[in-house]
């Protein structure tokens, strides 16, 4: 049960507790109770995609969330906070979540709706859909197997495909969507606190308990100026099919509530409570990117097996010796550390799968060769630096499938995040290579390797390869995931107290791209753009 909330006096917010044995007596769905009702009639979809952005008077909000914070091992020890909005239709559900939203004013939340996971019909459920004859109000109507394997991935941070359910064809339409766990995911439906296990994954429980007449008046609304229907088609479709599922299926489920809110968005007192409790439970829950412990964790290691480092060869050499000067000119730089890029994709081939293949040579001969094994090759950048890996990618592998990443650290908590995200389709199938071109703390790195993996790709298909790293992100990729294959130029031993490769290149993507980097800038933070 959620604490810590006042009871007001003017009988604004409810406070209810849990009846013992209430969760305990339910099967997994709440009875049904046959009433030898029809469905109410549904002729457009409410779960069309929406852009992951949120724009309020504060701040613009990431609804399609981002990957938790990882520690030192590359792992998440904290949840997100998973609130459950329940209520009838029209209820004003919707209205008191982005309210929340708003008020709560942090960067990522989820906000997930139960009508993405109604249940694909069979071929009979099709013909009584047609006819109107189909209820889509009762618990049998939702697929509650996939939603709750959905929102429990969600609660750990992992990444989720969600359905996008066509009432026009009454079936899920072929792309789903993609969204990531957040600080703060928020889950409603007329169905929210109906399924056993589902009650299990929420930290807290709202209900909105607006009066019937005006929830009729704004189906009333909405059915008529939105859908073309006439008012006694809705009061006829209210009175025979919603009002008789709100009393049955969902009326009974307000005393499962933490909190039951009178008047939807309107109440702000009790929305002001709320969000007061959800930042306790934040603050309580935090988690910061510790680079602290990121330095001394591994300190007077031997450098992994995993790691592969070009030969230092005069050439590789001298190659470092012009680019890491700081007197040389932005052309030079560039023209040598494309140099270097070639040789280390070139490197980075080498670890790749491969097996036996014999041609026939034009003067009629076998020879045995090699040829890749595997399904395919795709390259993902680090913004902004990784980016200018690769051209020498595309230049040594044909059609090559590129995917992009911008992580940015936070300068208000030290905290990595994901900005923008863009990666080929199955590309769980595929060998990646993951190119950054300064690996400091391995902070980024890390966090780009979660995002691979939480779509899918396995660890040991993963190569990170990088110009220059620094033993301490060397160590800490390499720990935290020991199965990815690490290849760069260069391993300075020192990072210094901002974080700085010792001795270092500077910032790459500054002397690269011909801009100016603020004094405090870092070598991975600052190789990507503002927003």
């Amino acid at each position: 049960m959620a604490s810590g909330f006042l009871q007001s006096s003017l009988g604004e917010v409810w406070m209810s507790r849990i009846m013992h044995g209430g969760e305990g007596s339910l099967d997994r769905l709440l009875p049904s109770v046959s009433t030898g009702l029809s469905p109410r009639k549904r002729t457009t979809s409410q779960c069309k995609s929406e852009p992951p952005l949120l724009r309020t008077s504060k701040r613009t909000i990431y609804t399609a969330g981002r990957p938790p914070w990882y520690n030192e091992h590359g792992t998440q020890s904290k949840e997100a906070f998973v609130i459950g909005l329940c209520g009838g239709s029209a209820s004003g559900k919707t209205t008191v979540a982005r309210k929340i939203i708003e008020a709560l004013d942090v960067p990522w939340v989820v906000l997930l709706s139960m009508d993405s996971f109604y249940k694909v019909l069979s071929q009979d459920q099709q013909i009584l859909a047609a006819s109107n004859d189909y209820n889509f109000d009762h618990p049998d109507a939702f697929d509650f197997d996939l939603l709750t394997h959905t929102l429990r991935k969600l609660k750990q941070g992992k990444s989720v495909k969600i359905p996008v359910y066509d009432f026009t064809t009454h079936g899920r339409q072929k792309e789903w969507k993609t969204v990531y766990g957040a600080s703060v995911i928020i889950f409603e439906g007329i169905m929210a606190f109906a399924d056993k296990e589902l009650l299990q994954l929420l930290d807290m429980k709202i209900f909105v308990d607006t009066d019937s007449d005006i929830r009729l008046v704004r189906r009333l609304r909405r059915d008529i100026t939105e859908r073309g229907r006439d008012i006694e088609g809705v009061i006829k479709q209210y009175n025979k099919f919603v009002k008789p599922a709100f009393e049955q299926y969902i009326e009974p489920t307000m005393r499962l509530a933490d909190i039951v809110v009178p008047r939807g968005g309107g109440n702000m007192v009790a929305i002001d409570l709320i969000v007061q409790h959800v930042h306790s439970q934040l603050e309580e829950r935090k988690l910061r990117w510790d680079m602290a412990a990121l330095a001394s964790a591994h300190q007077a290691q031997p450098l992994p097996q995993t790691l592969s480092v070009l030969e230092s060869t005069p050439q590789v050499r001298g190659m470092h010796t012009i680019i890491r000067n700081k007197e040389t000119s932005r052309d030079e730089f560039i023209f040598y550390s494309k140099r270097l890029m070639r040789l280390l994709i070139e490197r980075a081939l080498s670890f790749l799968p491969s097996q036996v293949h014999i041609v026939q040579t034009p003067q009629g001969e076998d020879y045995e060769g090699r040829t890749f094994h595997g399904k395919r090759i795709t390259g993902v950048s680090i913004l902004r630096a990784g980016e200018t890996m690769e051209p020498a990618l595309r230049a040594v592998c044909k059609d090559v499938r590129i995917g992009k990443i911008l992580i940015q650290t936070n300068q208000d908590t030290g905290e990595p995040e994901l900005h923008y995200l863009r990666l080929p389709k199955d590309i769980s199938e595929d060998h990646v290579i993951l190119m950054d071109c300064t690996v400091s703390t391995g902070a980024a790195a890390m966090m780009a390797v979660r995002v691979l993996l939480d779509h899918d790709v396995q660890e040991d298909k993963i190569l990170l390869v990088s110009l220059l790293m620094a033993e301490m992100g060397v160590h800490s990729v390499a720990y935290a995931f020991p199965q990815v294959k690490i290849i760069t130029t260069a391993v300075d031993k020192k990072v210094n107290d901002l974080f700085h490769i010792i001795p270092g290149i500077g910032n790459f993507g500054d002397r690269y791209f011909g801009t100016d980097a603020p004094p405090d800038w870092s070598d991975e933070e600052m190789d990507e753009p503002s927003y």
